[in-house]
């Protein structure tokens, strides 16, 4: 089974990413939409979900499974 990552790229896009690959697998525009490509492409798949944003359970450099 693939681990799968979803980050935010310079462009402010979300690349759907393979453990030890470098090139995205799919990109889109929101979060949410990578989620969903993310799971279309790895039914049964959790990624790693990069945190884009500050709040009071987190850091913008911790991930979280989605």
């Amino acid at each position: 089974m693939s681990h799968i990552y979803i980050e935010r790229n310079q462009q402010g896009h979300y690349e759907v990413k393979e453990k030890g690959n470098p090139i995205p697998v799919a990109v889109a525009p929101t979060q949410k939409e990578a989620e969903q490509k993310a799971h279309q492409l790895y039914p049964g798949v959790h990624p790693d979900v990069e945190r884009v944003r500050t709040t009071d359970k987190g850091h913008p450099d911790q991930w979280r499974k989605e």
